[in-house]
């Protein structure tokens, strides 16, 4: 399940996509827009900062900015980041692999081939959403439902 963290941040970079290349964002005003506790969007932000996703400024005219384009950010990037590997269980995981403690041979166990499809789909999906395509998705769906409401009119 994804983290509230990992949701939020979503969220603000999705804000941050539609604004790239405007400037930075200041964090109350992401965190006014996207309705995320302030404190918490302080956390998320700087955990993003550090891995390169985002960068920021002092100063007047300061704020948060996209650190690389969206276009090259995925979302199991930043899921990564905040939420730790995508897989369900530890001896399917690619990035943080080790035996399950609870079990005797990994090569009968019948529960790890299914969540490692679990965990390839998964990683599939995400690593092949970039934060660009998420705003896109987003633009669209309003879109959609701005001419939905105007057709019941």
């Amino acid at each position: 399940m994804l983290s509230k963290k990992a949701k939020y941040a979503l969220q603000a970079l999705t804000l941050l996509t539609k604004e790239y290349g405007r400037g930075p964002i200041l964090i109350s005003d992401l965190a006014e827009k996207e309705r995320i506790p302030k404190k918490f969007l302080e956390s998320i932000l700087l955990s993003l900062k550090n891995k390169g996703i985002l960068q920021s400024k002092m100063g007047k005219g300061g704020g948060y900015l996209l650190g690389k384009p969206p276009d090259s950010i995925t979302l199991g990037e930043v899921i990564r980041i905040l939420d730790g590997p995508l897989a369900p269980l530890p001896c399917v995981s690619q990035t943080a692999y080790r035996k399950c403690d609870e079990c005797e041979d990994e090569i009968t166990c019948g529960i790890r081939p299914v969540m490692k499809e679990v965990r390839d789909e998964t990683a599939r999906i995400l690593d092949g959403t970039t934060l660009s395509d998420l705003l896109n998705n987003v633009e669209s769906l309003t879109r959609r439902r701005k001419e939905t409401l105007v057709f019941h009119i």
